[in-house]
């Protein structure tokens, strides 16, 4: 047997994992967008319930001296029913642009105590991040996912938006 029928031989033999590879693709595919956006917005849900109950927040105190310069016994349940309304466009799809405008209107200001409040965020600037810190930053992932659902929203709208320059294009 040759080296050519030997190769032919492990590729029939692993066929099935090319197979199962591009259903388990076709499936992200087809349901990954969707559950993106559903848990996107039951963590906005979530963590807007929350702030509704004094004391039941992990981020009150946080919220709290961060926006000191606003009464937080009226900023807090703003807040509260801004992200919860956020959680209730994702988690239904509805209203994506106005959802999607009010989640990146109310990011900046989670970003505040890294400026803020130094102190209570970083350990050693710029690597050592206390669990406030790490919160904060976790949010870098929400406005990631935020972005493509965004763009998702302008396909339906232009369906050939123009191309830009990734690193892998020439």
């Amino acid at each position: 047997m040759d080296v050519i029928d030997k190769e032919d031989e492990v590729i029939h033999r692993f066929a099935w994992v090319n197979r199962l590879d591009k259903q388990i693709t076709r499936w992200m595919a087809r349901h990954g967008l969707t559950i993106a956006r559903v848990g996107l917005g039951l963590v906005f849900f979530w963590f807007g319930a929350l702030k509704l109950v004094p004391g039941l927040s992990p981020a009150e105190e946080l919220v709290r001296n961060t926006t000191y310069f606003v009464n937080p016994d009226w900023f807090l349940p703003v807040l509260a029913v801004w992200e919860m309304a956020i959680g209730l466009g994702l988690i239904f799809g509805v209203y994506m642009r106005l959802t999607l405008l009010l989640l990146f209107l109310q990011m900046p200001g989670t970003a505040l105590p890294l400026v803020l409040l130094p102190d209570v965020v970083w350990t050693q600037f710029p690597y050592g991040l206390t669990m406030e810190g790490q919160y904060i930053i976790k949010n870098l992932v929400l406005v990631g996912t935020a972005l493509v659902l965004g763009a998702r929203c302008a396909a339906a709208v232009d369906p050939n938006p123009p191309q830009g320059r990734g690193r892998s294009e020439k």
